[in-house]
């Protein structure tokens, strides 16, 4: 991102909002520069629709600028840090077998939110769970293979816990055993140095 747009976006996340004046001060630029550049964090969907601040002496009204939800993936996370301590203090109070345990509810519930027709050819459900997991980030895709389906994970949403906690993994397993209605076979697993995770889905599955 073009670099006055980031020093824009900083500003609003630590102030909560500004005015055009204001950043117009913070930043040393002309009013007109900053509304051009606030126009086009607009049109990126990272900058609201300005509100309308009343003045107390008289005056034109100001508009105010606040940033969007979509906002804040632009700024630094340590989603993955806490993921990891919360296993690694999980794995001090729990059997590895109840950590496992946990891992597959976990699974279970993440398969209940799919939007699978239980009732479809199975390559109708398919293409549906491909969709699902490819809406929450994991570049999902699949192919016939002779008698044999091959499902392929591009992006795991959990890669730098899974790395380090294999556990995570189960989640995903659990999940597709479910949606699909038997357990996949995995046959190249990201988090053991491959380039991505493939699983085999035999014709008697379906």
């Amino acid at each position: 991102m073009q670099a006055t747009r980031e020093h824009i976006m900083r500003l609003l996340k630590e102030s909560g909002r500004a005015t055009v004046d204001e950043l117009s001060r913070s930043l040393g630029l002309t009013p007109v520069t900053v509304r051009h550049h606030l126009d086009i964090l607009r049109g990126e969907g990272l900058v609201a629709a300005p509100l309308v601040r009343r003045r107390k002496a008289p005056g034109r009204p100001q508009h105010v600028y606040t940033l969007t939800d979509d906002a804040s993936e632009h700024f630094p996370k340590s989603y993955d840090h806490l993921a990891s301590m919360i296993l690694i203090e999980l794995r001090s109070l729990l059997s590895p077998e109840e950590l496992e345990q946990m891992m597959e509810r976990i699974g279970e519930r993440l398969a209940t939110q799919a939007d699978v027709p239980e009732e479809a050819d199975f390559e109708v459900r398919l293409v549906s769970i491909v969709a699902y997991l490819n809406e929450r980030g994991y570049l999902a895709s699949w192919q016939m293979q002779e008698d044999e389906y091959l499902l392929h994970i591009a992006n795991c949403p959990f890669e730098q816990v899974a790395i380090l906690h294999n556990e995570v993994c189960t989640v995903d397993m659990t999940m597709l055993t479910c949606l699909l209605g038997s357990k996949p076979e995995r046959i190249t697993w990201a988090s053991q140095t491959d380039r991505q995770c493939t699983y085999i889905i035999r014709s008697e599955a379906n």
